[in-house]
Order: C-alpha cells, then structure tokens, then sequence
C-alpha cells in the first residue's frame, strides 16, 4: 500500500557531477566551477602536508567508534563536556539520527520554509509529516515568522530550525529562536528543536548557552563550511546529556572514517584556520554582491558563504542559469513552486572566480 500524498518522500536531486556537466555542455571537467554547493575556495594549509603529521590509527581496522580524540577536540572547541556531544558523517547524519530518534513513523515536523531541503526529505523518510510554515516574505528577508511557528507547536514532535538559513544566506535573531524554544518547552511533550547552526564561524552566533534548561534544544555543527573540509563528512550535534543519550541509541558504530576523524581533530586543534578564513570568504562576498549588483541582479544580505540573488522571474532566472552553465559555472536554482522562485544561489568562491562568473553574467 502506497504512503498516502502527505507522508510520501520527498524525492532530493542531488548535484550532477563535473563530469556530467561538461559531457552535456561540451566543456573541460576541470574548467567547471561550482557556486551551488557552498564549499570553502582554499582547503586549510596543513593539507599540503599530506595528513599532516604521523598518523598512526591503522587503516586495516575499524575506527574507534567513541571518536575519543575527535570529541575531546570538539569539546574544548564547542565548549561543552564531551558526553553533550554526538559525532556524525557530516551534519547530514547528525539530522537523520534527530529524525530517527524523535520523529515516529506518522508523526509530525515543522519546517519553516524556504529552508535546507534534507529536513523534508529526512521527515518523509520516517515517514512522517511535513507541517510547512511560510517564512515571512523577501521585505522581512525570509525570517522566521515566529507566531505562526508557535500556534503549530502542539502539532509536533520535532522542529528543523536553521540560523543562519540555507539557502537565505540571513541570520535569525536571537530572541525569535528563544521565543521558539521557550514556547516548545512549555509545552507537556516537548518538540525536539533542532537548531542548524552549520554556518556559525560566519556569525559567532549560537544558542548552545541554552541546552542546560532546554534539553529539548538540539543544535548541530559542522566540518564543512567554514573548516572547509566537506570531503571528510564530519558533523556534531551538542545537547544535554539526556538527548545526546536517544542519539547514541540510533547511531551506527564507525560511519565517520579514521582519515576523517583524524583530519576533523586537526581542524578543530586549529580554529583560527576556520574563523579566518570565514574572515576572508566575508570580505570576498562584499565585493562579489557589489558586482552581482551592478550586473543587474539584486543580490539579498547574508551572512554566510553565499549570496541569494533575485534575477527576475522563474523564466529570467532559468535562462540565467543556463547562460551560467554552458560557460561551466554552475549555480543553485529554485524550481517554480519554490517561494525563491526568480532567484540563484551563489557560492562566494576566489575573486578570481567570481570574477569569472561576473563577467559570464555580463556576457
């Protein structure tokens, strides 16, 4: 028997590759250029040293699945206590662990959109259902509209939250996310809250001071974004104590490599490497967002490592991307019943590159 129309899944279009890209524009794979998956220009410097180091863990065994060294560097870095912290392949896992262990089969999340795709597809998996709260529209830049969020929080078991929001590039205020989480808390059973903090190096931003009285609060990190290694897929979720519990029950034993484990603990030993580079990739989308502007886009504030920009219509901003393409630079689009209908997303890449990608737009 087929899920009825409001628990089927969602169906996620992952990226075509560089391969299938340039097979279909006639292009070189190494001349393609991606500003649609929001990665680092530079990889961190102690790459160049091969793994950096001795590295003695050896490969013909599994990983330590405790992650003893990884947590340890994540905690001084998080400042937290290392059992408030759940290690994942990626972030990504880190939600599917979330939707595993709070979301039953039939049950019901929150997702405010326009968001992060995965939390749909993540919630249908379950499956379960989709209550989608409308953000408020571009004069508010998308921001949570907290009201509504509120009226519907009896409705749920989980809430995906995302600050700063994939794909809006903004930040949510604080006291509209404590005003979110005060009123799950108040609630007999509360929701989980998930809060995505996946871009907080570009913010210094978090919610992670409130876990101690909300233990409903779930907030997840990540090795990608500013780290800049998405390659290794390694992601946190930090939360007191008795959610981090429900999470280890669910979670696979080993999913994150030893390579990965080790070169995430590198990272996190060296914060500076992350919080300047957020600096640079900052200072980069300044000048990226003028250009985009005086190409005749309208690019929208952010704070992260990507720009939204309104093009037009929904046919304005396809022929733009298709412009964009068949010069080997690939944006993120929105489909027509998106709310960013009109717009692309654009990673803030080298000044180099985005230059290049400014004057495909000029043409």
């Amino acid at each position: 028997m087929s899920a009825p129309p409001a628990l089927a899944a969602q169906v996620y279009t992952w990226e075509p590759s560089n391969a299938a890209i340039a097979r279909r524009y006639g292009l070189d794979p190494a001349g393609i250029l991606r500003f649609d998956t929001n990665t680092s220009p530079t990889a961190p410097p102690f790459l160049a040293e091969g793994l950096a180091g001795p590295f003695e863990p050896p490969l013909n065994e599994y990983p330590d699945s405790a992650y003893e060294e990884l947590v340890l560097a994540a905690a001084d870095y998080f400042g937290v206590p290392p059992d408030e912290i759940v290690v994942g392949a990626g972030a990504d896992e880190v939600l599917d662990l979330a939707a595993k262990a709070f979301l039953p089969p039939g049950g019901t999340a929150i997702v405010p959109l326009p968001t992060y795709a995965m939390y749909g597809v993540l919630t249908t998996q379950r499956p379960a259902r989709i209550l989608a709260v409308p953000r408020l529209g571009p004069e508010a830049g998308f921001a949570l509209d907290v009201a509504a969020i509120r009226a519907r929080l009896p409705e749920a078991q989980l809430v995906w939250l995302c600050s700063p929001n994939n794909p809006t590039g903004a930040a949510e205020p604080r006291a509209a996310l404590q005003a979110v989480l005060e009123a799950a808390a108040a609630l007999p059973d509360p929701p989980l809250v998930v809060l995505d903090e996946a871009y907080h190096e570009f913010t210094g931003e978090t919610l992670l001071d409130l876990r101690g009285r909300h233990p409903e609060l779930l907030v997840l990190r990540t090795m990608s974004k500013a780290f800049a290694l998405p390659a290794i897929r390694v992601g946190f979720g930090i939360a007191a104590r008795r959610t981090i519990e429900r999470l280890e029950r669910v979670r696979p034993p080993g999913s994150v490599a030893t390579v990965s484990a080790h070169l995430a603990t590198l990272g996190l030993r060296q914060p500076e490497l992350a919080r300047e580079n957020a600096r640079r990739i900052a200072a980069a989308r300044e000048d990226f967002a003028a250009g985009l502007a005086e190409a005749g886009w309208t690019p929208r504030p952010s704070v992260t490592n990507f720009v939204l920009v309104q093009v037009g219509d929904q046919a304005a901003a396809e022929a733009a991307a298709e412009r964009l393409l068949r010069s080997g630079i690939v944006p993120r689009t929105f489909g027509p019943a998106n709310p960013l209908r009109g717009h692309l997303r654009l990673t803030v890449r080298s000044p180099e590159e985005n230059a290049r990608l400014l004057a495909a737009i000029r043409g």
